[in-house]
């Protein structure tokens, strides 16, 4: 079951009210959405976009029984095409945006789509099926200055160069099919003494594919401004961030609109989980959530 980080948080600073209308842009399973429907009835609509096929049919699914099969209307499309989707939906007078930047536990766990370093599956890592850039195809046909920038500069990757070498070498040998096989890859390429920190060598490396495959920064710096537009005066945005490139442009993003005077920011340091909402959810440890007021 995915749980929804930050969910409290994100409730206090979207402030949702009776017969609002807001946007999931990342609606995953729901669980933040259904939370803000929870306040917005009985006449207030939410928009949920997933850009993966498989969770918008099995929340269209879910909602068919359900008290918010009224209130919830679902696109399968990506977020960078956000003022697009408003439109075509005809969804207006909104009052808040959320954007959760997280990939779910279903993904994880379920999806077999590669997403994981602790389980063999095939190295795909695409949210969108149709994409036709997979992280296979980015470690067995890349040049090595391209895997390296995108291990040093998605993944922030420190041994980049080495284990961009490793991928090569081992290619030559073999296509490297699962992920499994991967992370044995990286593994030969970080030095033994840094093999034994908290967190596993190939994290960095399986980051840095996955927002590679889903062009994932460029869709966040495409989605802000439109979020933005679209949004009412007064209307909120918030943004749950999962690392430090994110983080960054959304940090950035805020800043250079606030000193325009288009917006105020909610949070002059970051929201992060309690201490107890880790103990609950680890995945919710580097969450960081940002928000702003449109003015």
């Amino acid at each position: 079951m995915h749980i929804p980080v930050l969910a409290k948080e994100v409730i206090e600073y979207l402030d949702p009210k009776p017969n609002e209308n807001f946007i999931d842009c990342t609606i995953g399973n729901g669980g933040h959405a259904s939370a803000i429907i929870e306040v917005i009835q009985p006449k207030g609509r939410m928009l949920g976009i997933d850009w993966d096929e498989e969770n918008i049919r099995s929340l269209k699914f879910k909602i068919q029984k359900s008290k918010f099969k009224n209130n919830l209307i679902l696109a399968n499309d990506n977020y960078a095409n956000l003022k697009d989707i408003a439109e075509i939906n005809k969804f207006k007078n909104i009052s808040g945006i959320l954007l959760d930047l997280g990939f779910s536990s279903w993904h994880v766990e379920k999806s077999g789509r590669g997403f994981s370093f602790q389980k063999s599956e095939p190295l795909d890592m695409r949210y969108d099926i149709q994409n036709q850039v997979t992280a296979e195809k980015i470690v067995n046909y890349r040049s090595f200055q391209e895997i390296e920038k995108i291990l040093r500069e998605y993944g922030e990757e420190r041994f980049s160069s080495q284990i961009a070498q490793s991928i090569l070498r081992e290619r030559k040998e073999r296509a490297i099919k699962t992920t499994r096989q991967l992370a044995e890859v990286i593994q030969k390429a970080i030095p033994y003494k840094y093999q034994k920190n908290k967190i596993n060598p190939a994290t960095k490396t399986f980051q840095a594919l996955r927002i590679a495959v889903n062009d994932e920064l460029n869709n966040l710096t495409k989605v802000l401004p439109q979020a933005l537009e679209i949004l009412k005066n007064g209307g909120r945005l918030a943004v749950i961030s999962f690392h430090s490139l994110e983080d960054r442009i959304v940090k950035n993003f805020f800043r250079d609109r606030s000193r325009e005077n288009l917006i105020k920011i909610l949070t002059k340091k970051p929201i992060t989980p309690t201490f107890e909402e880790i103990r609950n959810n680890p995945r919710s440890r580097s969450a960081k959530l940002r928000a702003a007021i449109k003015v």
